[in-house]
This record gives structure tokens, C-alpha cells and sequence, in this order.
């Protein structure tokens, strides 16, 4: 039946209902807050204690209960977990009046909103514990008796050509004083729950396979290792790829890329002992046509080794494919046979004659003097190069001085240079009246060998 077509007396009791209704909900509502004056809304909590509906008294029992029977579980890693008791740690609650004044502070009229938001209360002293009891339930845990796994972060792993990313490892490693600071916080806020994880109390590895600088470093590694050089040594090659790069390439606790340089530069070395020429034994067919050993000197292939270091780890730095011959200090006319060539000054020290070849062709030959043996002077053995030539030079040492128009050094203040003041040469004059050590020579001789030399040239000193 409609409002509109009630009667007057039926709309009178229609009304005197919904007031004695509404009457008896506010009545009702008045009721539950008087009960609310001394008992806790629903859904209340005070450290972790379920005080719902309970009165001073009843929630001071609750949470002393609580204390008495609190349990923390651990949950660790790998599916592990681990308990520390409330009477482990000597936990106990307190009564410092904070239930009372928390009631006492509960505006009761508002009960209804607790039927749909948590009350949740916590009080910083309301549970103590024992602090050397707790430690004592901290060492028995069986998180610290177990074998400890260090974490490791990511790393690289070379095969086959390139590097691959090798997983972390988070390992056990629990740090103890972080886990002490969030059982004590679960102790005193009463959480029986703690994650190890996610409470961050592991010692965890700083780099994984998902931090972005993982692959920058992986990208910068097979970048380095892709480089490929071919040394070229005459015939004979040596290659230096990802397979020997590798060895020399570490990656530091920051994933910072170490390119060892001081590795390098023993590979440089290795190439050098291998490789250098200088002072080897050489075989040599004299103008006479007999066969002399030649041993001595400084004539030959000799490396670079520190702007061949310098260039390698640079090489590398860049990836770089070439093809090259290493940096040389000196490099010999070739690296076949005894690497002489067909350009060369031979000087028989026996037979005090000299010889020289241009590009195979002999171009002059002549008697020379050489020096005095009994006087300790003797022209060094061995195969030498032109270091320089220079014209008009005075020539100075102990007791002397004498210029000479064709200088030509080959071993120090040694070399090749006309003596005008000599009118003999060759037979054993070198055994009386010979020199310091340098190669006299007449002019003529001189002149031409200065004319068609350049630096480089090997020079071959020899005794039958």
C-alpha cells in the first residue's frame, strides 16, 4: 500500500513505528558503545595479540598468554626454516598501564568502523626480552651450524671462442647482526613470521644476471676476445686470438674488465726469445768460398718489446683483425738463411781483406788493418750492422787523435775509415802496428764503400 493512499490514522502508525524502530536502533547502537567504554572493538591487536571484545583485564591476560606461548618462525632459503621460542629469548610482557590507556583513549561511539578496519595497536615496551638469552637462542639456530656458502656474483666463462655468463650464487651466508635486529623487532612487535629474504639478512652477490653493467662487461669481454692478429715473422706466423687473449683477461669484484698488461707484455717476451735474432749462430760462405760459423755481434732481428706491448694492448682494447710484423727495435735484411742478404761488408780478420756486396755484385775489395790483438785491440767477431756514416770526422781516444774523411761505426766507436797515414795494408801489420779496434782501410776502398752503404747494412767480422 502506497504513502499516498493511507488513510490519516494508518500514516500516524506507520510513523509511530519507524520512530519506535529507529528508537530502538539508537538504543540498540547506545548499548554496544557503553560496552565498548570498557572492552576493545572488534579486530584489535596490540602487539601482535588478538584483545578483540576483551576488557582491561581479559587483554592483559591475552597478551601475557601471548608472550608465553610466542613462537618465530624463520623462513630461509631454500625452502629451510628455523623457530625461536618467546621463552628462548626470555621474552615477557609488561604491564605499564598502556591496555588501560589505550581503552581509556577508544572514542566508543565509533565500534561500527571495526567491522571493517583492523585495529592495530603497538607499544614499544609492552615485550622485553633477554638479551643474553637471545643470543644464546640466535647461536643454536641451525642457520649457523650449517656449512656456509659465500655468495658469488656473476661471472664469465670462456668457450669456444666467447665469453658466457656463468649464474650467481647467493650461498647461506646470514649476517647476524641484521638478523638479531629483525628478531628482536618481531619479538617486541609480537610477528611470528620472519623472512630472511626479504628482511634482507643474507649476504647477497652485488652483481647478477640482472644487473644491466652483467652484459655490458660480457659485451666489452667478447669484444676483446673476437680481436685476431696474425704476427708475421718471414715464413712463419703466430696468431693471437680469443684462445690466447683469454688467459690475460680478469674481471674484478666490480665486474670491472682487467686487461693484464704485464701478461701481455710476457707474451712479448716469449715472441722475443723466440723470435730475435741478435748474436745467433749463423753459417756463412765466405768470398773464398769456405764455410765459417758466425757467432756474436749485434746484427739481427731484435723486437720492440715495449711499443710492441703497448700496441698489442691496444690491438685488443679495440678488437682489431690485421694482419702485421711486430714493432722492432732493429729488424736483419731478411728472416731466411742467415738473414745477411745479398748486401754486406765481409771483413777477414786472418787474411786482413775486406769485401763488399750490393744487392748480390761486388762492388770493391781491398787489404785493410785491424786492430792490435796483443794489445788488447782486437776487432770484434760477429755480425754487425752500419749504424751511420759521416764525412770529415776526427776520431779521438787515449793518446790520440786522427781524422778521417769516410767514417762508417758499426759496434760502438768501432767501424770502417779510410787512413791516410798508412802507405800499407793487409799481411799481419795488424799484429804490430795495428789499431784500436776500428777497420783502417786505403782510400779508395773507403771512398767506395761510403759512397754506395747505407745504415742497416751488415757488416760480418770473421777469423779463419
Amino acid at each position: 500500500m502506497k504513502y499516498e493512499k493511507m488513510s490519516a490514522c494508518e500514516k500516524r502508525e506507520a510513523l509511530e513505528l519507524l520512530g519506535i524502530a529507529v528508537a530502538a536502533v539508537m538504543l540498540v547502537y547506545l548499548l554496544i558503545s557503553f560496552y565498548f567504554t570498557s572492552h576493545f572493538f572488534f579486530s584489535t591487536t596490540i602487539n601482535g595479540a588478538d584483545v578483540s571484545l576483551k576488557n582491561e583485564k581479559q587483554a592483559d591476560q591475552s597478551l601475557k598468554k601471548y608472550a608465553e606461548e610466542y613462537k618465530l618462525l624463520l623462513v630461509e632459503r631454500d625452502g629451510m626454516s628455523d623457530q625461536i621460542a618467546g621463552q628462548e629469548a626470555g621474552l615477557e610482557y609488561k604491564n605499564r598501564t598502556y591496555v588501560k590507556d589505550t581503552l581509556y583513549d577508544q572514542e566508543a561511539f565509533h565500534w561500527l568502523e571495526s567491522l571493517f578496519k583492523r585495529q592495530e595497536f603497538y607499544a614499544e615496551d609492552l615485550f622485553l626480552y633477554n638479551e643474553n638469552k637471545l643470543n644464546i637462542a640466535l647461536n643454536k639456530l641451525n642457520c649457523f651450524s650449517q656449512a656456509r656458502i659465500e655468495p658469488e656474483n656473476v661471472s664469465y666463462h670462456y668457450l669456444d671462442g666467447h665469453y658466457q655468463l656463468v649464474k650467481e650464487i647467493y650461498g647461506n651466508h646470514i649476517k647476524k647482526e641484521q638478523l638479531k635486529t629483525a628478531v628482536v623487532d618481531c619479538l617486541t612487535r609480537g610477528k611470528t613470521r620472519l623472512d630472511l629474504e626479504a628482511d634482507s639478512c643474507y649476504m647477497n652477490p652485488v652483481y647478477t644476471m640482472n644487473t644491466p653493467k652483467t652484459f655490458k662487461t660480457l659485451r666489452h669481454l667478447n669484444k676483446y676476445v673476437s680481436t685476431h692478429i696474425i704476427y708475421l715473422f718471414g715464413s712463419k706466423r703466430e696468431v693471437v686470438d680469443g684462445n690466447v687473449i683469454h688467459n690475460w683477461i680478469k674481471v674484478d669484484e666490480n665486474l670491472d674488465i682487467v686487461l693484464d698488461k704485464d701478461e701481455i707484455g710476457a707474451y712479448v717476451k716469449a715472441l722475443g726469445k723466440k723470435y730475435d735474432t741478435v748474436g745467433v749462430k749463423r753459417s756463412f760462405k765466405t768470398s773464398l768460398g769456405t764455410m765459417v760459423n758466425l757467432e756474436g755481434g749485434i746484427y739481427g732481428w731484435k723486437i720492440d718489446q715495449e711499443a710492441e706491448t703497448e700496441a698489442l694492448f691496444e690491438n685488443i682494447s679495440s678488437g682489431r683483425r690485421l694482419m702485421r710484423e711486430p714493432a722492432y727495435i732493429q729488424k736483419a735484411a731478411s728472416r731466411a738463411g742467415n738473414e745477411i742478404g745479398n748486401t754486406y761488408v765481409e771483413i777477414n780478420i786472418t787474411r786482413q781483406h775486406l769485401w763488399f756486396y750490393k744487392d748480390g755484385m761486388l762492388i770493391v775489395q781491398g787489404p785493410v788493418v785491424t786492430g792490435n790483438p796483443n794489445r788488447g785491440n782486437a776487432t770484434v767477431t760477429g755480425t754487425y750492422m752500419l749504424n751511420y756514416k759521416q764525412e770529415g770526422v776526427v776520431l779521438t781516444g787515449p793518446g790520440y787523435a786522427a781524422g778521417v774523411q769516410f767514417w762508417m761505426p758499426f759496434y760502438g766507436n768501432m767501424g770502417i775509415h779510410d787512413a791516410k797515414w798508412r802507405s800499407e795494408f793487409g799481411g799481419e801489420i795488424y799484429k804490430k802496428n795495428g789499431t784500436h779496434g776500428c777497420v783502417n782501410a786505403p782510400y779508395y776502398l773507403a771512398k767506395t764503400i761510403y759512397k754506395y752503404i747505407e745504415a742497416g747494412v751488415p757488416v760480418i767480422c770473421y777469423k779463419e
